[in-house]
């Protein structure tokens, strides 16, 4: 059987802010709602960074008015917390406002293990740095799934863990430490100790993505409300991913893209160091001279 799932990231519902269309994400929302039914989505995952946030006050309205906007989508839904929504509410609010618990879970469905990482999301601005802090038990925790894992899995995040380029990317080309957690090389260290199939989908970069690392395929979805690609307009980027023996992922809207793949659980080998810090190279190099 294939297991389908319907997506949606980075909604950015509020008034407009540099390339995201705000004003038109809950007409947008409208339509997902109809676009995950049609598409017989058994299942609807939201990628996070549902509001543009602007105070605490504010964010409170704009998060209940896109909560209320999902309650048009039939399927059982997963939410994940993006920086947005995170900078002036508590993950408890944003609890509150969505009904759910927003900690770790998985998901046995179909074949799959959908692995919900909602790892820190949150933007920590100090005197010293500002950004994203990849905790140690949100770490510990991905780790445990992959060394356990029995069967595929699809880890679901906001903020990608593939450090792939940003080039051309009109927020993260100049600002790259932005758009991936810190220490990511010892996420993908933690997952490539799953010896299953893994895939990832996250959001938060605005656009649509696939990188392959150490044999495990990078997935990042385009923003509903992102028009930097699409001259303006808002690209209305809704997902489906249909998950069985392969996956299928196509993004429908402006901004539409299509990637199908059989993922398999074959790792690579390790890459070399600097040719001028390995001692045989380095040796090689001097007799040669």
């Amino acid at each position: 059987m294939t297991l389908r799932l319907a997506i949606i990231a980075d909604i950015h519902h509020g008034t407009p802010s540099t390339t995201k269309r705000g004003d038109a994400a809950l007409s947008l929302m409208d339509e997902f709602a109809r676009f995950a039914t049609d598409a017989g989505a058994t299942h609807v995952i939201d990628l996070g960074d549902r509001i543009s946030d602007v105070d605490h006050a504010t964010d409170l309205r704009l998060e209940a008015e896109v909560a209320d906007a999902f309650r048009a989508v039939v399927a059982p839904i997963w939410h994940i917390c993006g920086n947005h929504d995170r900078d002036h509410l508590s993950v408890a609010e944003n609890e509150a406002i969505l009904g759910q618990s927003l900690g770790h879970e998985t998901h046995d469905i179909e074949g799959w293990r959908l692995v919900i990482w909602r790892a820190d999301a949150k933007i920590h601005r100090t005197p010293e740095r500002s950004g994203f802090i990849l905790r140690e038990a949100d770490l510990l925790w991905l780790s445990r799934v992959a060394q356990n894992a029995d069967r595929p899995l699809l880890i679901l995040s906001h903020v990608p863990i593939s450090g792939h380029a940003q080039t051309g990317n009109y927020y993260f080309q100049n600002n790259p430490a932005s758009s991936v957690y810190p220490m990511a090389d010892r996420a993908r260290a933690a997952l490539a100790q799953a010896r299953v199939p893994v895939v990832c989908l996250s959001g938060h970069v605005h656009w649509n993505t696939v990188t392959t690392v150490d044999g495990i395929t990078h997935l990042t979805q385009q923003s509903l409300t992102e028009s930097f690609t699409t001259q303006g307009a808002p690209c209305g980027a809704m997902g489906i991913i249909e998950l069985g023996d392969t996956l299928s992922w196509r993004v429908e809207g402006a901004d539409p893209f299509a990637f199908a793949f059989r993922p398999t659980a074959t790792r690579w080998t390790p890459p070399l160091p600097d040719f001028a810090t390995h001692p045989e190279l380095r040796m090689r190099r001097q007799t040669a001279e």
